[in-house]
């Protein structure tokens, strides 16, 4: 047998710019302390157990830059690489420098040893193990059930199975998640098992009867991101299934379809492109067809006419699917009239309007942004559109329109940030134009309420044009609010004229 490769150590700065500087700071001191133990140390995986407030099971893959791991610690669940994997890594370097060999490992030291060990006993220290452990037992007995047992009799064994794992009694609290997710993972990987020995057909029926249940217990379940891995392993175990034993292409592309629109955890999203290699062009024209049929008997939506709810939830998922057999056959038209089915408000004349720029066309991307505007003239403006049309029509040389759509959003839609955007696109002159509107609706405003602070917008617009003498003045006449006040900003003016009265806060 040759001896295994040696190890490589991990770059110091990749696991610090995977990590941040303060998960590294903490895997460094966990490294310190020798909170780590390592197992396994082969040449591109380190398989350890760090100890914290918990031991947590950590892996490293990779060497130098390329770099990649899990752990079973909750940072790496909610933000990925965690201070467990540094730790590791500072650890895995040292024991390379000092020249340990890979076959130093205690797990390498635990394989020698059950090597040398007669069938009889390790035959008696498993069952031990497993009359003890279900999760070990369920592997176990799934094994030997498919060692031995007809189809129909794994069939029979196999669902039973999943209902048990799944099973939750009601409800599956945090404390409980970790055991019950691996009692489920370990029939999955028994189904997977199924398939290299040729029964990918029988693991295939498994895999869709474990979908179900798994979707159907989550529910039921404080599921802290295991959830998602589960969805995500039976989710792949049928694909691997349909690799293996592929089903007729228009009947899988039936069933899939039917997944995709009634999945509610999204495991089959985009199904069409994911299975595209296994349905062949026959499913994908079937697929295609469903998903057509469905989405003409839905209305077109305009303003203020709503869906039904059953229609709400088809709609997005029709339209992902008919937009990727259009970006498929690359035709820009059918993709916008997709989008142009669906234009109930503002966002929707965005998005539009934005494809259609991303798609090179820039007259129907303005065209789309226009007919937004127009028709919700009477609503509260939308900035993001507003700014959109108006930087199509400037690039179209349409200044004074340009200019029109962003002084009404302003005198609409009065702020600092669409002040700064303004003055940036239209230049100096809309300074003047835009202080003398912000004094005139002050002069006009009635007494305030104690909530309503109408002079703050003309001092922040001074301020921030370095008028300071005038913001002073604005200061001293009317209330500001206490966030103003609390900026310290009018200190600024304090200071640059200490003998002024106090500004009015009542």
């Amino acid at each position: 047998m040759p001896a295994p490769a040696a190890p490589s150590r991990f770059d110091v700065e990749t696991l610090r710019s995977l990590a941040g500087d303060r998960a590294f700071a903490r895997g460094r001191d966990y490294h310190k302390a020798g909170q780590v133990t390592i197992l396994s140390l082969e040449a591109d995986r380190v398989l350890a157990r760090v100890a914290g407030s918990e031991t947590y099971r950590s892996v490293l893959m990779g060497k130098a830059k390329r770099i990649g791991g899990e752990c079973t610690c909750p940072a790496f669940e909610d933000y990925g690489f965690c201070k467990h994997l540094v730790a590791v890594g500072l650890t895995a370097n040292d024991a390379i420098s000092a020249g340990v060999a890979p076959s130093a490992s205690p797990m390498d030291r635990i394989r020698r040893h059950l090597r040398g060990l007669d069938i009889d006993t390790l035959v008696a220290m498993l069952t031990d193990l497993a009359e003890r452990d279900d999760t070990l037992f369920r592997r176990l007995d799934l094994a030997s059930t498919a060692a031995d047992g007809d189809d129909e009799a794994l069939l029979t064994r196999f669902r039973q199975a999943i209902n048990d794992a799944t099973r939750t009694g009601g409800h599956v609290d945090y404390e409980e998640i970790d055991d019950w997710a691996a009692g489920v993972e370990a029939v999955l990987d028994a189904i997977a098992g199924l398939i290299p020995a040729g029964k990918a057909a029988l693991a295939l029926r498994l895999a869709e009867h474990a979908c179900s249940r798994i979707g159907g217990a989550l529910a039921e379940t404080d599921e802290d991101g295991q959830g998602s891995n589960l969805l995500e392993q039976v989710a792949r175990l049928h694909l691997d299934t349909c690799r293996a034993a592929p089903p007729a292409p228009v009947d899988l592309a039936r069933d899939l379809f039917e997944r995709e629109m009634e999945d509610e955890w999204g495991q089959f999203a985009r199904a069409a492109e994911t299975y595209a290699d296994i349905l062949g062009d026959t499913g994908l024209a079937e697929y295609r067809r469903l998903a057509t049929e469905a989405w003409n008997r839905l209305p077109a939506l305009s303003p203020g006419r709503k869906a039904a709810y059953d229609a709400d939830t088809d709609r997005p998922r029709l339209m992902g699917i008919l937009d990727f057999f259009a970006a498929r056959d690359g035709d820009v038209d059918a993709r916008i009239a997709i989008r142009a089915k669906v234009l109930r408000n503002p966002w929707d004349y965005l998005h539009l309007a934005e494809f259609c720029l991303s798609a090179g066309r820039t007259e129907a991307a303005l065209q789309w942004a226009e007919d937004g505007l127009w028709l919700f003239e009477d609503d509260r403006p939308d900035e993001r559109l507003v700014k959109l049309a108006a930087r199509l029509l400037l690039d179209a040389g349409r200044t004074e329109k340009a200019a029109s759509l962003l002084w009404k959003c302003f005198t609409r839609l009065p702020s600092l940030d669409l002040y700064r955007y303004v003055r940036e696109v239209l230049g100096p002159d809309f300074r003047d134009h835009a202080i003398d509107w912000l004094r005139g609706k002050l002069a006009k405003a009635a007494p305030g309420n104690g909530w309503d602070f109408p002079a703050d917008l003309l001092v922040r617009v001074q301020l921030e044009e370095g008028l300071i003498a005038d913001a002073w003045d604005a200061a001293r006449q009317h209330r500001l609010s206490d966030g103003l006040r609390l900026s310290g900003r009018p200190r600024i003016l304090a200071k640059r004229w200490p003998s002024m009265p106090p500004i009015s806060t009542s």
